[in-house]
């Protein structure tokens, strides 16, 4: 049987939702090892006049506890 934990991360990146997405995996895989899988919670983005500056995500990264 194996032991999963759940922790919320926020990202974000002036590409896309998804390179926000990308950013968050790779830098939580510093600290927290056996990622498993994350689910997109929230996207949201930043405007600027008529122009999208920064797109951001909330995450539920899900990894094993060995």
């Amino acid at each position: 049987m194996a032991v999963m934990k759940v922790i919320e991360v926020l990202s974000n990146s002036d590409k896309s939702w998804e390179d926000a997405t990308k950013k968050a995996v790779k830098q939580a895989s510093k600290s927290v090892k056996n990622i498993k899988s994350v689910f997109v919670q929230s996207q949201s983005a930043v405007v600027d006049g008529d122009d999208v500056t920064e797109f951001r995500v909330n995450l539920k990264v899900t990894f094993e506890v060995k």
